[in-house]
Order: structure tokens, then C-alpha cells, then sequence
């Protein structure tokens, strides 16, 4: 038997709720394992595939990127005003929110488990199925987590690194965590057609804000090791909420006094 509306949403506030007694050390060690896990993510990058990898890699970006997906994200660009782009994308992530409850819920963080159930009421009202960050506008700010980050929070690592068709980068813990993302509810009664265009309008919207970076990349020595580090950098800052590779005032300080002093060595000698 299916569960109603209203059953899910009462259990979810009284999840919350729960999840708000925590004590602020138990936080302090959700916040201590994120960290160290994003620190272990960063330095043990597995990639036991890497021959098959690249093949599929030289294929995502010679022929779907280069026929397909550069020309299509640079139509669209075009031709789209901006506002459309802009709603069709908030609709595409309003669709996610209930994962983001559930998401954050799981990590320990009862406040942006609220806020990210909060925009889903508010933008699925006010701001007409999400076309508009009615919420955003309310200071609630978006509080996005996926499986993946739920997984690593529990000390999973990785796995091997894996380039797949079309998606690009991954993981073993990050694919999994993108299946499980996917049985998260409004996703799993969504016709097909609005599933697949909100993932359409999430992919070109990624894409294009890859279009002013290419420089970088093509100036990459290697191509495929820049993006594979690039991945496994970006995976661990959002892992750890941004903490991790952040350096401190004191650390920039200190940086700082060494390259004076080793300026000093060249100055003494004149």
C-alpha cells in the first residue's frame, strides 16, 4: 500500500524533529568525519580502469561533446532568453529538494533539512512548480546534498574512478548514490517525458557554464588527468561543505612570512 502525502510529511517533521536533539558534539563529529573522509578522497584516487577510461573519454569529448552536446548547449544559449532558462532550471532542481531533505536529514544537518523542505513548498506554491526561487528571495538558500555525500559521510570511500558514456566523470559511490537519488520521491511519479527534460535542462545548463572554461582545458598537458583531479577536488570540497582545502588567515600568513624571507636571501646577496 502506498504511502499519502501527508503520512510522508508527518514523518519527515518528526524525523526532523529527532534529528534536532542532537548535541552540538554530535554534530562536531558528523562535521570531523566529512572532512577527514574528503581528505582521504583526495588523496587516494583510484583509477584501476584508466585504459578503458580514456577510451571512453576520447569518445565523450571528440564526438558527443564535439557534435552533439557543444552544438546543442550552444543553441540553446542563443536562442533562450535567459528568464526561460532560469525557470526551466529552477523547476529541473525544485524537482530535487525532497532529496535534498532527505539527504541532509541523514547527515546530521536538521537545519538545511528544513530549509530545503521549505523552498519545496514554498517554490511548488508561490513560485509556480518551481519556475520561480520564490524562496531564494526569502534568504532560504539552497541546500543541496546527494546520496553519494551521505555515503562518504559514513566513511565509504570512492571506489575506482570510472568515465562513463555521456555522464562523464564518476565513481563507484557517486553512481550509487546517483541511483539511489533517483527513488526519491517526486522523481519516481514523474511522467518520463518531464524526468528526462528536467535532466536534459540540468545537463545544458552544466555544459554552458563549461563554455568560457575550455581554454583551461585545452591547455592541460593532459587532458584527461586535469579533469579526473578537477573531479576528485570538486567531489571532496562538496563532501566536506567547502572545508576541506580551505586554508586558514593563519596558514596565508604564514605563507606569506616564508616568501618574504626567502625574498630576503636575494636581497642580502646584492
Amino acid at each position: 500500500m502506498k504511502m499519502s502525502k501527508a503520512w510522508r510529511t508527518s514523518i519527515l517533521f518528526i524525523g526532523i524533529t529527532l534529528l534536532s536533539a542532537c548535541t552540538s558534539s554530535q554534530r562536531e563529529q558528523f562535521e570531523e568525519a566529512r572532512i577527514n573522509q574528503a581528505q582521504e578522497d583526495r588523496t587516494t584516487v583510484s583509477d584501476p580502469f584508466e585504459p578503458v577510461n580514456r577510451v571512453v573519454w576520447d569518445f565523450n569529448r571528440d564526438v558527443l561533446d564535439r557534435f552533439i552536446l557543444k552544438p546543442v548547449t550552444q543553441g540553446y544559449v542563443a536562442i533562450t532568453p535567459m528568464p526561460v532558462r532560469n525557470g526551466l532550471l529552477n523547476a529541473s532542481e525544485n524537482i530535487q529538494e525532497p532529496a535534498n531533505v532527505i539527504n541532509n536529514f541523514l547527515q546530521g544537518k536538521p537545519s538545511d533539512s528544513f530549509a530545503s523542505f521549505s523552498r519545496f513548498v514554498i517554490n511548488s506554491t508561490i513560485g509556480i512548480f518551481g519556475l520561480f526561487d520564490v524562496a531564494e528571495s526569502m534568504g532560504i538558500e539552497r541546500q543541496e546534498e546527494d546520496f553519494n555525500q551521505v555515503l562518504g559521510n559514513l566513511g565509504i570511500g570512492t571506489g575506482p574512478y570510472i568515465m562513463l558514456p555521456i555522464l562523464g566523470p564518476s565513481d563507484v559511490r557517486n553512481f550509487t548514490g546517483e541511483m539511489v537519488d533517483r527513488f526519491y520521491w517526486p522523481e519516481t511519479v514523474l511522467a518520463d517525458q518531464y524526468a528526462v527534460g528536467a535532466a536534459v535542462v540540468r545537463l545544458l545548463e552544466t555544459r554552458a557554464t563549461l563554455l568560457d572554461q575550455e581554454a583551461n582545458l585545452e591547455r592541460a598537458l593532459d587532458q584527461y588527468l586535469f579533469v579526473r583531479d578537477a573531479y576528485f577536488q570538486r567531489s571532496a570540497f562538496e563532501l566536506s561543505d567547502g572545508k576541506f582545502g580551505q586554508r586558514t588567515e593563519e596558514e596565508i600568513q604564514e605563507e606569506a612570512e616564508d616568501f618574504e624571507d626567502f625574498e630576503s636571501l636575494f636581497e642580502d646577496g646584492e
